[in-house]
């Protein structure tokens, strides 16, 4: 199956379709981290990469496909991590989500991402060390997993769906939530 995406389609719509997207077009071109790098969500896919030094458009395309193929290599399904903790094998599960919904409900055997566990990982952790990131819905978490692997660890994988979908996979009786 051949994939495109139309020039002419919105930013809205390409990062509904393709979340990789964002984090791939900062990664590769600075496009879309900040005030100064932003785009509009009714520019068009062909507008940023004009104004972006004249992005060869099929060349951003392809790159929006690897980054999407890489995210779903990256995703583990909260049915599988909990059969692997079940096992009782020992991959640590990182909760990125914040204090309060931490708080509010968390899965036992996770633990709480803070900023000293991120030094201890950054500075003792192996690189090939198997890390699976939790957030919410499994936005955060592959933010997370995209970054590690970013600075060179190999086995990083995030929770597909997150704690939401844990609760309705795996542990119905764990209290689902909604953000404001």
């Amino acid at each position: 199956m051949t994939r495109t995406i139309d020039p002419n389609t919105t930013m809205a719509e390409l990062l509904k379709e393709y979340p990789a997207a964002q984090r791939a077009l900062f990664r590769a071109y600075h496009i879309g981290g900040c005030a100064n790098c932003g785009f509009s969500p009714n520019e068009t896919l062909a507008s940023v990469c004009a104004r972006n030094d004249s992005l060869p458009v099929d060349e951003v395309v392809a790159t929006i496909f690897a980054a999407q193929d890489a995210d779903q290599q990256t995703q583990i399904s909260p049915g599988e991590v909990a059969e692997r903790l079940r096992s009782g094998e020992q991959v640590p599960l990182i909760d990125v989500r914040s204090r309060e919904e931490w708080d509010a409900v968390h899965i036992d055997s996770a633990t709480f991402f803070t900023q000293e566990l991120m030094q201890e990982i950054m500075s003792e952790w192996p690189k090939d060390r198997e890390i699976i990131f939790v957030c919410h819905h499994g936005v955060r978490s592959l933010d997370a997993a995209s970054y590690f692997a970013g600075h060179g660890f190999q086995r990083v994988r995030s929770m597909t769906g997150g704690i939401d979908a844990w609760s309705l996979e795996v542990e119905s009786d764990l209290p689902r939530y909604h953000l404001g």
